[in-house]
């Protein structure tokens, strides 16, 4: 999409800094990190968001392997997507927050 702000970062147009890439799956930095290390998992594909998806794998392993090259499994981590405008979306293309490296608090018990 011409104007969807990750597909120009995928075709090199908004310049990002990349943490890890495959066929599929691109993922970078998150420019107003939340936690102390904030990454963004994006497919390579355009969707709208989660409900466009139909092979979550591919992006989930892109993930396993950032975590282990990180050693973000012992200490944990969370992973987020939000979903359209109650979701809090505010880029539409489908895209997973990576966020570790702290204690983080807001969700769960």
């Amino acid at each position: 999409m011409d104007d969807c702000l990750f597909c120009k970062i995928l075709k090199g147009e908004i310049p990002s800094e990349k943490i890890y890439e495959d066929d599929k799956v691109y993922a970078f930095k998150d420019i107003a990190p939340m936690a102390k290390y904030h990454f963004l998992f994006i497919p390579k594909e355009h969707g709208q968001n989660i409900n466009d998806v139909s092979d979550f794998n591919t992006i989930f392993e892109a993930i396993k392997k950032v975590v282990a090259e990180y050693n973000f499994t012992d200490d944990g981590y969370r992973v987020v997507t939000n979903v359209n405008k109650f979701g809090g979306q505010t880029v539409f293309h489908t895209h997973f927050h990576l966020l570790a490296g702290e204690q983080l608090t807001g969700f769960g018990r």
